[in-house]
């Protein structure tokens, strides 16, 4: 009781007064039938196989393929880390606005990827430049390089389709 006789109102349940988080996509392995889900697991996919191939050329261009790794396997770790929230239901239990994080982190990884193709396609370009190897001069890329760098900029480029495809996706869940 106050000084007045009037009854104290009891304080207010925190978890009541936070709003429940903002999320149209399923949750659990029905995010998987979406087409949201879809693009993220060609995400993964295509973003591995940039990896791998720009991994197995042996990097003879290091400023530039040095950036087209970084951002192919911090794509493909985050992707992996979204697709995992998803899938668990941590979306759920996280108070957070989904559908501006998802718009946010497509768009991002969008820009990123986009400049990533472009320095491998300048990379895959370069390889008739002749280099002085102490005495000979040779190709920048041999033959195999080149090969494996042609389809690292392919990839590379679908990734950054399918990246495009759920910022357009995110974009329209995000709009009210």
């Amino acid at each position: 009781m106050s000084a007045g006789g009037a009854p104290v109102p009891p304080p207010p349940n925190p978890a009541v007064s936070f709003p429940a988080p903002r999320v149209t996509l399923p949750v659990g392995p029905d995010i998987l039938r979406t087409y949201s889900g879809a693009f993220v697991c060609l995400e993964i996919v295509l973003g591995g196989l940039v990896w791998i191939l720009v991994a197995s050329s042996n990097v003879p261009l290091p400023l530039l393929q040095g950036w087209v790794m970084f951002v192919s396997v911090t794509a493909f770790i985050c992707s992996l880390l979204f697709l995992g929230v998803f899938l668990s239901g941590v979306v759920t239990q996280i108070n957070a606005n989904w559908n501006f994080l998802d718009l946010a982190y497509h768009f991002t990884v969008f820009v990123f990827y986009f400049g990533a193709f472009l320095l491998e396609a300048a990379a895959t370009s370069l390889h008739d430049l002749r280099c002085n190897r102490t005495v000979v001069v040779q190709p920048l890329l041999n033959g195999n390089q080149y090969s494996i760098n042609v389809a690292a900029t392919i990839f590379a480029f679908v990734t950054t389709a399918c990246y495009g495809c759920s910022l357009g996706l995110a974009l329209r869940r995000w709009r009210p």
